[in-house]
């Protein structure tokens, strides 16, 4: 059968690299930013990378592999870089207005290693720090965000730029198990606490909160309490989404680490991807005690650039 659609262009993409496991392609597209769906809270999405190497057993995306023909597990060793030119990614811009939101890194880490070879977040980035007036918040589990703060900072100059870190547990066998490529909580933690240094709106997402593993109230409390000693001003609360994507890997990896666990996980998710109205209900009260005793907001608050539309706009132009 004759493959279409990004199938067909998966099979053609560029070899770019190739390590040990994971294998590095060029793949087109035909946008860089992508229209959300109603009632998300941001309106434009860009994901640099298709794939993500960083292999945590949760990660709902992998359906992304499944629309290539492409195997689940394949999603963590078979990574497609994305076009990502700056000027590209302006001239899409320009049809954009400056009120929509903008999120990086919903579906893939921005800050995978392939970023270190490729450069394709960085290039993004680029093309922002030439903005003004945007509103652009960025989702990673990487350190290797710290390599740009410079660029991160005169982004934040003239737009309203948030960052979130994902941490969804300190205990670090937990999290090698879970997310076995990723970046150690610790190094996170180190990262929140540079982006904040460097006067940088910063939180913590603890997401995706795992049922029995990572729900804890004294898990949870820990996690805020170094949220907030590090500098991060929110602390975020995503339940577990397990799309039947994510449950083919998730599943048998609770059989073979936690057994006791993986009976409760097939009810929990046997009728739905979400977790059931009464858990979530209690989750969130559980978060929101947890945020208050911390003085965390629950995201990002909005601020006013130093630099903004109709100011200091002679400085901005020469620059530009």
């Amino acid at each position: 059968m004759a493959l279409i659609g990004i199938a067909r262009l998966a099979s053609e993409s560029e070899l770019l690299e190739a390590k040990s496991r994971v294998t590095y392609f060029e793949i087109a597209a035909r946008r860089i930013l992508n229209r959300t769906k109603p009632n998300m809270p941001f309106q434009w999405t860009i994901n640099p990378y298709r794939g993500c190497e960083f292999g945590c057993k949760y990660c709902y995306a992998r359906y992304t592999h499944e629309y290539m023909e492409l195997d689940v597990q394949d999603f963590e060793d078979k990574i497609y870089a994305k076009p990502a030119a700056a000027d590209r990614v302006r001239l899409e811009l320009r049809r954009i207005d400056r009120k929509d939101h903008i999120a990086i890194g919903t579906a893939t880490d921005p800050y995978q290693p392939a970023e270190r070879r490729f450069g394709r977040t960085r290039s993004i980035l680029e093309a922002f720090a030439r903005e003004r007036g945007r509103h652009l918040g960025i989702t990673t589990k990487s350190d290797l965000i710290v390599r740009d703060l410079e660029l991160l900072r005169e982004i934040a100059r003239a737009n309203v730029l948030s960052i979130n870190i994902t941490i969804t547990t300190l205990d670090e066998k937990l999290a090698r198990l879970m997310e076995p490529r990723a970046p150690r909580p610790a190094l996170r933690l180190k990262a929140v606490r540079q982006l904040a240094q460097a006067g940088l709106v910063v939180g913590v997402f603890p997401n995706p909160i795992m049922p029995l593993l990572t729900d804890s109230e004294r898990a949870l409390d820990r996690l805020a309490r170094r949220a907030r000693d590090a500098g991060a001003q929110y602390f975020g609360a995503g339940p577990l989404f397990l799309m039947p994507c994510a449950q083919k890997v998730l599943l048998p990896w609770l059989e073979d680490n936690f057994p006791a666990l993986a009976l409760d996980y097939r009810k929990l998710f046997e009728h739905s991807a979400y977790l059931g109205s009464g858990a979530k209900r209690i989750l969130r009260a559980r978060v929101e005690k947890i945020r208050d005793r911390y003085g965390l907001n629950s995201g990002p608050l909005e601020y006013r650039p130093e630099l903004w539309l109709g100011e200091e706009q002679a400085s901005f132009e020469l620059r530009d």
